[in-house]
């Protein structure tokens, strides 16, 4: 038994941080789905940025959409649909065999919407709509205009995913956010059966201090907040106001690991991963650390529920001079700019393969 068979079995999911039109075509991704108890994906600007620029198996796609009249936004969003659509199909059966708690896919609303509730709520509908994809989350980053946006995305009856959470304060917000959303439509009579996953950025952490404190805290801080993230979702599952919403049909927003491949080369690749084992979680691995943590992970324990000794390492870290709540701020809004970058850069790649698509059609015939 493998090491992902082993994090299945103890009630994690496991979903893979890519998607690429290779991977569908070639039989891979339903082989990760088999062989690695794969059983959902998420996608972001700067997967498909790499997987259009460095990839001929969208040309034929392109084209034809430029023909069309299409470009930017809406050609990137069908190309994109197309993919998301196909690997739903292929997580469809989990999906069902779990009631709609497990396999997903997930795609992102533009970040230029970031700072603006109403157009992403509006994006977030359009996008769900158009999709026609039961296991479909739309991402939303949990921003401050973002935390408005997801309660009346979950209101509307969209599945959220919840992005460019970095610590406990964040997470409690935005299932703040989800469970008011939920609660209206038990009080409007709506289905309450609205899914959501909250996604915690964990690596970054340890990149912004890596070389700010001594070497006895280098790769700490992101495992230690997501051990206080982790008591505050146990805290909530346990809680009377959400049993509350549980009895009323409602599905557990569920912790979801993100950002969960290290940055630092003197880590092993799987370090977040076995660190961060829990049942009723989702990790979303990188490619790479999923081949490297079936061949060579080991499962050394499960996380705490009372979120073992985080506090004593962040009080180490408040000791060196590193101020979390600040920093989270900083990492938060730094992620916002950053997906802003690759955005700016897909529709680059799309418009600059597109052109010359246009010019030279026997290229995209060929691929």
């Amino acid at each position: 038994m493998n090491a992902t068979t082993r994090l299945h079995e103890l009630g994690q999911s496991l979903w893979l941080d890519n998607i690429t039109r290779d991977l569908l075509s070639s039989g891979t991704l339903q082989r990760y789905c088999t062989e690695l108890s794969v059983t959902g994906l998420t996608s972001n600007p700067t997967i498909f940025d790499e997987a259009i620029r460095n990839s001929k198996a969208y040309d034929p796609a392109l084209h034809q959409k430029r023909k069309e009249g299409k470009a930017g936004e809406k050609l990137f969003f069908e190309l994109a649909l197309e993919d998301l659509t196909q690997a739903a199909a292929l997580f469809r059966p989990v999906h069902e065999a779990t009631g709609g708690v497990d396999g997903w896919v997930s795609l992102e609303v533009s970040p230029l919407l970031a700072n603006d509730a109403g157009a992403t709520v509006e994006a977030a509908k359009r996008l769900h709509a158009q999709a026609h994809c039961s296991n479909l989350f739309i991402k939303i980053p949990g921003t401050p205009a973002g935390v408005d946006a997801i309660e009346e995305s979950i209101f509307a009856g969209v599945p959220v995913n919840v992005t460019l959470l970095f610590s406990r304060e964040h997470y409690i917000v935005a299932a703040d956010a989800y469970c008011r959303g939920i609660q209206r439509r038990i009080n409007a009579g709506l289905d309450p059966k609205i899914a959501s996953v909250a996604s915690i950025f964990v690596s970054r952490w340890d990149k912004a201090v890596m070389d700010k404190v001594p070497s006895a805290l280098r790769n700490r801080l992101g495992i230690a907040i997501s051990g206080q993230v982790y008591k505050a979702y146990r805290e909530r599952l346990a809680s009377a106001g959400w049993r509350k919403l549980v009895d009323a049909g409602a599905l557990s927003q569920r912790l979801l690991w993100a950002s969960t491949g290290t940055k630092d080369p003197k880590l092993p690749p799987s370090y977040y991963i076995e660190a961060l084992a829990a049942p009723d979680t989702i990790n979303t691995i990188p490619e790479k650390t999923l081949h490297a943590f079936s061949k060579e992970g080991v499962l050394r324990g499960v996380m705490r529920e009372d979120g073992g000794e985080s506090e004593i390492v962040l009080g180490d870290f408040a000791k060196a001079g590193v101020d979390i709540q600040a920093l989270a701020a900083q990492l938060q809004l730094e992620g916002a700019k950053s997906f802003t970058k690759s955005w700016t850069d897909l529709m680059a790649v799309i418009a600059s393969k597109s052109e010359q698509l246009h010019s030279s059609p026997g290229s995209a015939r060929g691929s």
